[in-house]
């Protein structure tokens, strides 16, 4: 027969263990909702010091951008992408922190006119000012060399997933037909 010690005991253990079931699961939940996708009215989170990887609120709206360019280092080959797909330095790779991946988008080189079409399939560049990383394969083709390393450019969304699983084309992609 078990002492009254050992049962005030078990019966400790058990509830300490409810509780903290019911804490993880309420962080999980928490969790979920923390992480969910904004919707496309919700404002922007504010920049906090702390969070250089913050979830961008992302711009479906197709509007042109003009920033900065730079290119995935080789190191980065293989690695996986924000989409799960391996990254490759001889394709059409692209990383922005604002279009939604799946995005197309004709990127070109202000300095020399040169341009390429990408496919938005990673996150960054976490760099202010730079609004596209290309591969470097991408980045050769409208003129960006390894030692140059930067570039103003012109970002065009030609096609861009939108939230409900449909396709937005926008105008730029109809006026190149």
């Amino acid at each position: 027969m078990q002492s009254r010690t050992q049962t005030m005991s078990r019966a400790k253990c058990v509830a300490t263990i409810a509780i903290a079931w019911s804490l993880g699961a309420a962080v999980s939940v928490v969790s979920l909702y923390a992480t969910a996708a904004p919707s496309d009215t919700a404002p922007a989170p504010p920049a906090s010091a702390g969070a250089a990887h913050a979830k961008p609120h992302l711009d479906r709206s197709g509007d042109k951008r003009v920033g900065k360019a730079s290119f995935y280092a080789a190191r980065y080959a293989g690695k996986t992408m924000a989409d799960g797909t391996p990254m490759q330095l001889y394709s059409d790779n692209a990383a922005s922190t604002t279009l939604p991946l799946g995005t197309t988008a004709k990127v070109t080189n202000l300095e020399t006119g040169r341009s390429a079409v990408v496919r938005i399939r990673d996150r960054g560049p976490y760099v202010k000012g730079r609004i596209v990383d290309l591969s470097p394969s991408t980045a050769r083709k409208i003129g960006i060399s390894r030692k140059q390393g930067l570039a103003m450019v012109e970002v065009a969304p030609l096609s861009i997933p939108l939230a409900d699983g449909t396709v937005k084309i926008s105008t730029m992609a109809m006026a190149a037909n």
